[in-house]
């Protein structure tokens, strides 16, 4: 799927269900300058011209500062910033954006325009070989779940 068509689709899922209203451009700023990456030119459109957060999987993704909140995490920025990783691991750049319980998060790496996904379980973190198009397309039509997020962990995991 295109950009393009991963917007216009998850249009179509905000219509169905309950999400908040997109994100302020001050609060995708705010994000930006807490994390220091920009957001994959995706994420940020979706943000902006979807919802602030509450697409994905279940409930949804978390949004920026005033969006869809995850259990006791209130916005990706706020996350980074205190983040559920006291060992300090995660590399700079990775974003946490959906916690999918039994401590499994999806990253998704800021470093890249593409937005790489990562999966971080008990400490651990390795790339999952997808973008976030395809984990949103993935996770939307229910093809991707956490145990197939699981299985795409190598034999020796990035840490």
């Amino acid at each position: 799927m295109t950009d393009d068509e991963v917007v216009e689709a998850l249009r179509a899922v905000a219509r169905t269900r309950a999400m908040p209203p997109p994100a302020a451009p001050e609060a995708i700023a705010e994000a930006e300058q807490t994390i220091g990456f920009p957001l994959p030119p995706l994420l940020r459109r979706l943000y902006l011209e979807v919802a602030n957060g509450g697409f994905g999987p279940d409930e949804g993704i978390l949004g920026v500062s005033g969006g869809r909140a995850q259990g006791n995490f209130w916005d990706i920025a706020e996350l980074y910033e205190d983040g559920p990783d006291p060992s300090g691991r995660i590399p700079a750049g990775l974003v946490l954006i959906y916690d999918w319980g039994g401590t499994i998060w999806s990253l998704v790496d800021f470093r890249e325009p593409a937005g790489a996904m990562w999966c971080n379980h008990e400490g651990e973190h390795w790339p999952q070989g997808i973008t976030l198009t395809e984990w949103l397309t993935g996770t939307t039509a229910g093809t991707l779940t956490v145990h197939t997020m699981l299985e795409s962990q190598t034999s020796s995991p990035m840490s």
